[in-house]
């Protein structure tokens, strides 16, 4: 890798040496990549992505004889969906037994806890998100973090609710749903029951609140500031799901040290 856009958003420690000896370098925005110095660099290929066809950085590269080639795994319904975009990488670098070979072990991983999850002794109910400008937004029913609450067994209260984006209801409406869920997940980027009252001091009348079963991700920040789970949680689902049962189910997983969600402060 020679360059690539928002290195404050990389948390990886090889990565993060070879920004600061300019080996890595900044690009500027994923939709608004600096064109100069891309074609400086005289990469090999492109690793782009696209929502819609308005980049059209993209078609300069093209012109310059510089192949554009997408990585689609944002598009993935499921964690395992995500994950497996390993080997994409392990084609382009020569590395596709080396890549298969790790896909297989976090396949193998997610699926054993799965597993344990389902000799689970009870079954809470689970409610994510926060408000955000008086709107509760919160995964629909088809997502990839409504995938992850299944799979740690666990009731998502909106797991009926069809699509892979994210639903937008007011607070009276989660409040109504969700007021007497066990455990609350991903709760925006709260990071301590404080922080949540000073925004909104409805928040103190889930349950879920009151008994201190929020869980969130965004304590789990790497060397620059990037939130963890962003950068490692479509790569390491297993690594998420761990932490899901852990809370969830906290006699499966007793001894475990959660790594990207945690106790909200």
């Amino acid at each position: 890798m020679v360059g690539i856009p928002n290195t404050n958003y990389i948390s990886s420690m090889p990565a993060r040496v070879l920004i600061t000896k300019g080996k890595i370098q900044e690009l500027g925005n994923n939709e608004t990549l600096n064109t100069e110095m891309v074609l400086a660099l005289h990469p090999d290929v492109i690793i782009g992505f696209g929502i819609d066809h308005e980049n059209s950085s993209y078609d300069l590269f093209k012109k310059a004889n510089i192949p554009v080639v997408f990585n689609g795994d944002w598009t993935e319904e499921t964690p395992l969906g995500k994950a497996e975009w390993i080997k994409f990488f392990g084609v382009l670098l020569n590395k596709q037994r080396e890549a298969d070979s790790i896909f297989t072990e976090i396949e193998t991983s997610y699926l054993k806890i799965k597993q344990m999850a389902t000799k689970a002794i009870s079954k809470p109910t689970v409610l994510s998100g926060a408000l955000y400008k008086d709107v509760w937004y919160l995964p629909k029913g088809d997502s990839w973090a409504a995938q992850f609450i299944e799979d740690a067994n666990g009731s998502y209260l909106y797991n009926k609710s069809s699509g892979n984006g994210s639903l937008s209801l007011s607070l009276e409406d989660v409040l109504e749903k969700g007021k007497e869920a066990d455990i609350w997940v991903a709760p925006s980027q709260f990071t301590s029951y404080e922080e949540m009252k000073q925004a909104n001091s409805h928040y103190k009348q889930f349950k879920a609140f009151q008994d201190k079963q929020v869980y969130t991700f965004a304590n789990t920040k790497g060397a620059s500031g990037g939130l963890l789970y962003y950068e490692l949680a479509p790569q390491r689902p297993d690594l998420v799901l761990k932490d899901l049962v852990h809370f969830f189910h906290p006699e499966i997983l007793p001894k475990h040290n959660p790594y990207l969600f945690t106790p909200l402060q």
